[in-house]
């Protein structure tokens, strides 16, 4: 997996409009079922890591832990960030590709980390 690309497409999603951050507005992305994909750092507390995905089971949004709050943050133009949430299916569609993930997994019941530190092929 190459965490650069998964960075630089977190940042085109954010000049496209189609990424929230902080933990406010993913909340609501998540709660007015806009979210398709929530990404919480893995350097995120245990109640923010619980608080996202008791939030994700129960609206069906998947969830993937992922890289830390300043590299989201820096990514996406702007300073720390524990969480995002992808609003666009497109942009979750290839951000889940890119981590390895299952495509058409959508219940928001298994937790995924995509590790960084993985050697690449």
């Amino acid at each position: 997996m190459d965490s650069n690309k998964n960075y630089s497409l977190l940042g085109l999603c954010m000049r496209a409009g189609k990424l929230k951050s902080g933990e406010f507005a993913v909340l609501e992305a998540i709660r007015a079922h806009k979210a398709e994909l929530v990404i919480v750092s893995e350097d995120a507390s245990d109640n923010t890591r619980k608080q996202f995905n008791d939030k994700c089971k129960y609206y069906n949004v998947p969830i993937v832990f992922f890289g830390t709050k300043e590299e989201l943050g820096h990514a996406i133009g702007k300073d720390v960030r524990t969480s995002l949430a992808i609003t666009d299916k497109g942009f979750a569609q290839s951000l889940r590709k890119n981590l390895q993930l299952p495509p058409d997994d959508t219940d928001g019941n298994d937790l995924h980390s995509a590790n960084r530190n993985t050697e690449e092929m």
